[in-house]
């Protein structure tokens, strides 16, 4: 992708629509081979970027999931030990002897034995874009080992030496800001707040991603979202991801206009909290009776 105005087209193309400034900062980040920080509030479409880059470039993707005590094993690779336990028994099979225990335990770290967790898959597969998916859940000293990776895109298996990308892979790194990150994983990465679009925006890309829903069911559906949005009582503010879902809950019920009766038996697309429900239900009732 040569230019800017070309990422936001081929993005577009995917379904995902970015304002210039998230179009910019992707482009720049493929452009110098860095990282992509985003964070946002949840729903926003950081991991749905992502998942646009790897379609518009048409390049595998490779998700690493983080979370609470996640650690460099989970992220770099395992050997298999039942298909090593199965090797060890065919070469007593065969009747190997005890000179030959050296070069039977050297067989046992074989590549073919090697499970690459997504940070190695990444390496050894790039061109690859690697989604490093909520990365706020995990701990200090996996921000580290991030940070080792993602200076140099390569790592060292001891038993096996150094595996180095051909080519860096697209790294995505998303957070929802449960926790700050170090100014030093910071430094490394381009960064873009993702924020809640406007509602014209919004109408494009739920009529982008979800085309089956009606212009002005649409409308109404995100003119009451980015209503529900301004209120400071909710434990969590719908976002896009749950206006698309929303939406088309109406849309398979056959809802042209939005009844309150609907709008309350569909709440489960919109809010995910009991206490948000009971909020809701009171401002759709107050809304859509204006």
């Amino acid at each position: 992708m040569d230019s800017v105005a070309q990422v936001a087209q081929r993005l577009g193309r995917t379904g995902y629509l970015c304002d210039d400034a998230l179009a910019t900062v992707t482009y720049l980040s493929l452009t110098m081979q860095r990282p992509l920080l985003v964070e946002g509030e949840p729903g926003t479409g950081k991991t749905a970027l992502a998942e646009a880059v790897a379609e518009a470039l048409e390049l595998p993707l490779i998700r690493l999931q983080c979370y609470e005590g996640i650690d460099a094993t989970q992220a770099l690779y395992d050997w298999d030990f039942p298909r090593q336990i199965l090797h060890l028994r065919a070469l007593e099979a065969a009747g190997a002897g005890s000179t030959d225990v050296e070069e039977a335990e050297k067989s046992l770290y074989d590549a073919r034995f090697l499970l690459a967790r997504p940070v190695l898959a990444a390496l050894q597969q790039s061109p690859a874009v690697l989604l490093v998916d909520e990365v706020d859940r995990a701990d200090d000293e996996f921000e580290a080992f991030l940070l080792e990776v993602l200076s140099t895109y390569q790592v060292s298996i001891p038993e096996l030496g150094t595996v180095k990308a051909a080519s860096p892979p697209v790294v995505v790194l998303t957070s929802n800001r449960t926790r700050e990150l170090h100014d030093a994983l910071k430094r490394r990465c381009l960064y873009h707040w993702i924020d809640h679009p406007g509602l014209e925006r919004e109408v494009e890309i739920v009529r982008s991603r979800a085309p089956e829903v009606a212009e002005t069911l649409a409308r109404q559906v995100v003119g009451l979202v980015q209503q529900l949005r301004t209120r400071e009582d909710l434990l969590k503010p719908p976002g896009v991801a749950e206006t698309l879902d929303w939406a088309r809950a109406l849309q398979h019920l056959g809802t042209a206009d939005i009844d309150l009766e609907t709008a309350s038996a569909t709440l489960g697309a919109l809010v995910k909290y009991r206490e948000d429900s009971d909020r809701v239900r009171q401002a759709l009732d107050r809304m859509l009776a204006t």
